[in-house]
C-alpha cells in the first residue's frame, strides 16, 4: 500500500470556511470518481490555528492506493483530470505539495472521537543520504517521540526512495502524523520531558524547525 499525500492551501479570497465546505462536500465526491482509491481522509487545519495569522497550510489530503502501478494506472484518466481541474477552484495557484509515501506505524494506538491530528512536514538535513535519514527518522527518532504518553498513534510517512532518483528532491521527504484526544492533551505532551528528548533529537536529522499544522480528521473512504 502506498499514500499519497497533498498539501493544501486555499485561495487568496476565499474564506476558510467556505474553503473546508468546499473541499469536503464538492471536491471529495469528484476524488471519489477515480479507480482504485482504496482509502480517503482530509485534514484541515483547526480554525484555531488561523488566530495569529495563516498557518504552514489548510490541511492535507491522504489517497490510499494498493502499490505505485495502482497509481500510474490513474495518469491520463478523465477521473483524475476532473479532480486536478477542479483544485483551481479552492487551492491557490502553484501551492500544492504533494509526496507519494509509505507508512509506518510508531504507536499503534486507536484514534479516540473527536482526536486532534498534529503533521509536522519533515525535510532531511541538508546532505543526509536519504536512506540514513529514514532509518534515523524510523528506528531512533519514532521510539523517542512514541514515549509521549499523551500520544494516541503515530505515524511516519516516508517519501518513497523513487522520488530522489536522478537527483530529484521532493518537496518534502515525509509526514509526521500524531493523534491526541484534544488540544488539552497537546498542550500537556509539550510540557513532557519525552517531548523535550523528541524535540532536541531532531537536530540530529532534520532541517530547521519544522512547519506543522494541528488539523481535525474527515475520513471519506475508511
Amino acid at each position: 500500500m502506498i499514500k499519497v499525500i497533498s498539501v493544501i492551501k486555499r485561495k487568496a479570497d476565499m474564506e476558510v470556511d467556505a474553503f473546508q465546505k468546499y473541499w469536503l462536500n464538492v471536491h471529495a465526491d469528484i476524488v471519489l470518481q477515480m479507480p482504485g482509491i482504496r482509502r480517503y481522509v482530509q485534514s484541515h487545519t483547526l480554525i484555531a490555528g488561523y488566530r495569529k495569522g495563516e498557518p504552514a497550510a489548510d490541511g492535507i489530503a491522504e489517497l490510499w492506493l494498493d502499490d505505485s502501478d495502482a497509481l500510474h494506472a490513474l495518469a491520463g484518466t478523465a477521473e483524475l483530470a476532473a479532480a486536478s481541474a477542479d483544485h483551481a477552484t479552492f487551492i491557490a495557484p502553484n501551492s500544492r505539495r504533494q509526496i507519494v509515501t509509505v507508512e509506518h506505524v510508531i504507536k499503534d494506538g486507536t484514534i479516540p472521537d473527536g482526536a486532534v491530528k498534529n503533521i509536522e512536514f519533515v525535510k532531511k538535513k541538508p546532505g543526509m543520504p536519504v536512506d540514513e535519514f529514514q532509518r534515523y527518522w524510523k528506528s531512533v527518532h519514532g521510539p523517542i517521540g512514541a514515549a509521549i504518553a499523551p500520544i494516541r498513534r503515530y505515524v511516519q510517512s516516508h517519501t518513497l526512495v523513487a522520488a530522489y532518483r536522478d537527483r530529484q528532491a521532493p518537496p518534502l521527504d515525509g509526514a509526521a502524523l500524531t493523534w491526541f484526544d484534544d488540544t488539552d492533551g497537546m498542550r500537556a505532551a509539550a510540557r513532557s520531558a519525552e517531548y523535550a528528548a523528541t524535540r532536541a533529537d531532531e537536530d540530529n536529522f532534520v532541517s530547521a524547525s519544522l512547519e506543522f499544522i494541528i488539523t481535525r480528521e474527515h475520513v471519506i473512504v475508511a
